[in-house]
């Protein structure tokens, strides 16, 4: 029996946006490209394009032989999941697509493996040129660039040194790429995107008061679960998201279970996405704060350095542990769209950090319980701030 391995990636610019698929069939005994497939498919999700390049890829290892083994490896760990049973598929937009893929080949004959995006060069390439193609009103045809990937990828004969001396090469001529902030180079890829959702409102919520990681961890209110509830239906619609990472929080972990539940997704937790302490303040209003320690809140309000009293957590400290934490996941995620359910403070830092703002600009963002704000941060460490404070799907 023949072996292919298929690699399959796809992409939207904007997500959704103007989005495409690449799918490379290979010998899985000599590492040769026996078939390329790439299509522009308009306006869709990256899921579904993830999907349409995994049908693709299927479909040309049948047509090469529709008795071979097939090993499936792609950089969407939605997909993977899905296709081997782990996760769920609700998505209405990505059932039908699954269930085609499914049908392809015997699912026996067909294997499936995750990989980290630098291992899916190629198929990536060829997602890329057929955006690129579709964006100048044209058909994808194969190009050099392609061949290039294909050499150092497939040429299994060739000696190590060779290999690295490739890859320098390729280094250098990525160092040497000028960038500029706010316009990444088309060929940085997908960015990891973060979608940041505020928690649904607690019974402290409504009444303004400090509510961090040091107080009485209250759980969302019948409003606050609606909120939650409806925030999941949008953001299922959306069929955007690939993973759910919430802070440690009762609240939160509340808020990302009914979104997870809905989208067939996992929850994984994050300490860094906790809120920040805000001390002896904790559980009282602004007023009663002012009223208690005037001169303490004035200190706190002037400096990001002073913490609230009795032992609570500057903003300066937060923003050192949400950057921590922000590299952490955009390495994680890099190339995917994560949701984080977290907190106004995070939230707020995300945003001002990406903006390279002062720390007053803090007090001087709304944040709504329930609302969607987006940063993406692309290969070359810039980021984009796509959206704030979005409470469109509560109405």
């Amino acid at each position: 029996m023949r072996e292919f391995i298929v690699e399959a990636d796809g992409g939207s610019r904007g997500n959704p946006g103007p989005a495409g698929y690449g799918a490379v069939v290979r010998d899985a005994a000599t590492g040769q490209t026996l078939a390329e497939a790439a299509e522009y498919l308009g306006v869709a999700t990256n899921n579904v394009a993830e999907y349409r390049g995994l049908l693709a890829g299927l479909r040309a290892a049948r047509a090469l032989d529709p008795e071979a083994a097939v090993h499936v490896r792609m950089d969407s760990k939605l997909v993977v999941e899905q296709m081997t049973g782990r996760w769920k598929i609700k998505h209405p937009d990505l059932k039908p697509l699954a269930t085609e893929a499914a049908r392809v080949l015997p699912p026996e004959r067909v294997t499936y493996e995750w990989i980290p995006r630098e291992r899916n060069k190629h198929a990536d390439r060829l997602a890329n040129e057929a955006m690129d193609a579709g964006a100048r009103g044209e058909a994808w045809s194969p190009s050099g660039s392609t061949a290039e990937l294909e050499a150092e990828a497939g040429a299994v004969n060739r000696s190590e040194d060779a290999v690295r001396a490739d890859r320098d090469a390729q280094a250098a001529r990525t160092v040497s790429t000028p960038s500029s902030p706010g316009w990444a180079p088309a060929d940085l890829g997908a960015p990891a995107t973060l979608v940041l959702l505020r928690h649904g409102e607690t019974p402290l919520t409504p009444q303004k008061r400090f509510s961090g990681s040091g107080g009485s961890d209250p759980s969302l209110s019948a409003i606050g679960r609606e909120q939650a509830e409806k925030a999941a239906a949008a953001l299922a619609r959306r069929g955007t998201i690939q993973a759910v990472v919430s802070s440690p929080l009762a609240r939160t972990r509340e808020t990302a279970g009914v979104i997870a539940a809905r989208l067939g997704l996992e929850v994984a937790v994050e300490d860094g996405l906790r809120e920040t302490d805000f001390g002896a303040w904790e559980g009282l209003t602004f007023a009663e704060v002012q009223e208690r320690y005037p001169d303490d809140l004035n200190a706190w309000l002037a400096s990001p350095d002073v913490a609230p009293t009795g032992g609570g957590e500057s903003f300066t400290t937060t923003a050192a542990r949400i950057a921590a934490t922000r590299d952490k996941l955009v390495a994680a995620y890099a190339g995917r769209t994560v949701l984080l359910v977290t907190h106004v403070t995070p939230i707020k830092t995300f945003v001002r950090l990406a903006l390279g703002a002062p720390p007053e600009s803090l007090f001087r963002m709304e944040l709504s319980a329930a609302s969607l704000s987006v940063v993406a941060y692309y290969a070359d460490g810039n980021a984009s701030v796509r959206l704030l404070n979005d409470t469109s799907h509560l109405r």
